[in-house]
């Protein structure tokens, strides 16, 4: 990517953005050279027409009169052919510009590290890769060549006046430097009043983001009224804000329309005594106002542009902020392809603390569990229980010690084959809006219909799923929605179960089902687990999960408190028995 070890601010971020334009040079170089005929003919035009007057009307020359109106037609025809292949092919320009940004977005997106979530809000994020990236193609398509055709017309106006008048050229002149000062001054005050607005829109779409996926809680707790306020008050500051700059554009271009309306009467009073004096024609004091204008209307199409450079420079800054997030866990260099693995894991005096934090979530974590073992987590809220497994497939990196599988550090291994080994179901089922196969098949898409049944039915999903109205083919709502909390977790069981993991990670994933289908669910595990001799981590909740572990991690405070058998703590750890005093469902099985 251009430019990528450039600053990503200001006028450095647009300039990246707009770096992507190379990569459509036909398009842009056919609007650049149709751009500049357009111009050409504008400037033309008033020619054109001095000509008429002084060589036409002034002496009663019908032809020459007849001849400059033929002049004239060809050169609204050429305008007219021209800027349109220069509107066209600057949007696709634009709209290529757009696609890239958005596909590189996504990418990048899809592979920041867990912790970059940790800190931004998704509704931040939908805002850059949607009307941040709007605001860029705007500007890259009309933006841009109204720019380029604002100081064509500019430098052409301005050398034509010199040619037609130096004296007269200089009158006018007088209240360029004027305006600019204006111009400067609106770009100076608007630029953060862009990046406010661009900041607090992203705001309100969180809040909305957040509102209609959390409609049924705020429903279930009347709050209605609360969130309506919330939301109503991130409106009022993003019309607050978008009035500001309303109130900047109205002090500025006001005196700007002055100054330019100064210079033509400047123009008309020097250039009428001038005409007067028979130092110059009728005709060419009709060519140099209008040139005039040419030239002023340009300066005013920058003032009015500085606005859109404003806001594109404030969204390109929030997009690259994304593109050059650091990516905190990825392949090493010289990592190389985890083989099959028979799944001995290892925690090596682990610590770890997320990016930016000073505070330890685990330290010194030490433990070893053997192939075909079934690991169960323990511990109070927030004593590190998820973040510790998280730590498995590399969500996270360590910040201390090391995690191996089979004796190979995971942080020298290829995420992708690392992750293909391990299947992970977590407490939150998430599943996608798409048909109940696909879901299923989500991590391993070229899955047969056999193997996807088997997957379901391991789960105990067979049932439920063959009473849907169309069976594996029935398409479910966005996160799952049709389905009970119970039938989703099951379905995310049988999509971890279908890629036949090495190390299998739950994360209390059977808290919504009854205790008679997780029964059944865990006796199939079970049996998938000795014939496979799969090793199994479960974050657990229920005591018939922790009663059969082969080793159980007491977790608290960010350290392992206590570890061994269910007979081992039960009669050697206190906080093994208050853990099941106050958090298992103990009338499930006797202890």
């Amino acid at each position: 990517m251009a430019g990528r070890d450039e600053p990503t601010s200001g006028r450095n971020a647009l300039r990246r953005a707009l770096s992507f334009l190379t990569s459509y040079k036909r398009e842009s170089i056919g609007a650049a050279l149709a751009l500049m005929l357009v111009s050409g003919a504008n400037l033309l035009a008033p020619l054109l027409v001095g000509r008429a007057i002084d060589d036409g009307i002034a002496p009663r020359k019908a032809d020459v009169i007849l001849m400059v109106v033929a002049g004239l037609v060809g050169v609204a025809l050429a305008r007219g052919l021209f800027t349109f292949l220069q509107g066209y092919l600057a949007e696709r320009a634009s709209q290529g510009v757009a696609y890239d940004l958005r596909d590189a977005l996504f990418e990048r997106i899809e592979r920041l590290s867990f912790s970059y979530y940790d800190r931004v809000q998704t509704g931040q994020l939908v805002q850059r890769i949607t009307n941040d990236v709007e605001q860029i193609r705007s500007f890259a398509g009309s933006g841009v060549v109204q720019l380029a055709n604002a100081v064509v017309m500019l430098l052409g106006a301005a050398a034509l006046l010199f040619y037609l008048d130096p004296h007269l050229a200089l009158v006018a002149m007088a209240v360029v430097p004027l305006i600019a000062l204006l111009i400067i001054r609106f770009v100076l005050l608007i630029r953060p009043l862009f990046q406010g607005v661009q900041q607090t829109l992203g705001q309100l779409n969180s809040v909305l983001q957040e509102d209609l996926s959390g409609v049924r809680v705020i429903r279930a707790f009347a709050r209605e009224d609360y969130e309506t306020a919330r939301y109503g008050a991130v409106n009022e500051d993003l019309l607050s804000r978008n009035l500001q700059t309303t109130r900047v554009f109205s002090n500025n271009f006001p005196f700007v329309f002055l100054l330019a309306n100064l210079g033509t009467l400047a123009i008309i009073w020097f250039g009428g005594w001038q005409v007067i004096n028979d130092r110059l024609s009728i005709g060419e004091l009709v060519a140099f106002n209008t040139l005039l204008g040419f030239m002023l209307f340009p300066i005013l199409t920058i003032g009015f542009l500085s606005a859109s450079i404003s806001r594109a420079g404030a969204s390109a800054t929030r997009v690259f902020e994304i593109l050059d997030a650091p990516l905190e866990v990825t392949d090493k260099p010289d990592a190389s392809p985890l083989p099959p693995i028979h799944c001995r894991v290892e925690f090596d005096d682990v610590s770890f603390r997320y990016p930016g934090s000073e505070r330890e979530i685990l330290s010194k974590i030490s433990f070893v569990a053997e192939p075909g073992q079934t690991v169960a987590i323990l511990g109070t809220t927030g004593s590190g229980k998820s973040t510790l497994v998280n730590l498995l497939p590399r969500f996270y990196d360590v910040t201390d010690g090391a995690v191996r599988l089979d004796g190979h550090d995971v942080r020298d291994v290829t995420l992708s084959s690392l992750r293909s080994q391990i299947g992970i179901v977590l407490q939150e089922a998430r599943l996608f809006s798409g048909t109940v196969r696909d879901n299923i098949a989500f991590g391993k898409p070229d899955a047969t219909d056999d193997e996807v049944r088997a997957a379901a039915d391991a789960a105990q999903a067979g049932v439920f799923v063959r009473d849907l109205p169309n069976g594996y083919e029935t398409v479910i709502g966005e996160r799952g929605v049709g389905l009970s909390g119970g039938q989703r977790q099951r379905i995310a069981i049988a999509r971890a179960l279908l890629v036949d993991p090495h190390l299998l990670i739950l994360d209390d994933s059977t808290s919504a089902v009854d205790a008679e289908t997780e029964a059944a669910i865990q006796e199939t595990l079970d049996s998938l687990m000795r014939e496979k001799h799969r090793t199994v981590f479960v974050i657990a909740q229920r005591i018939s999960t922790v009663r059969d572990a082969d080793l159980i991690l007491i977790v608290d405070n960010g350290a392992i408190a206590a570890m061994g058998t269910h007979e081992e703590l039960r009669s050697g750890s206190e906080l093994y028995n208050e853990i099941l005093g106050s958090q298992l469902v103990s009338s499930e099985a006797p202890v």
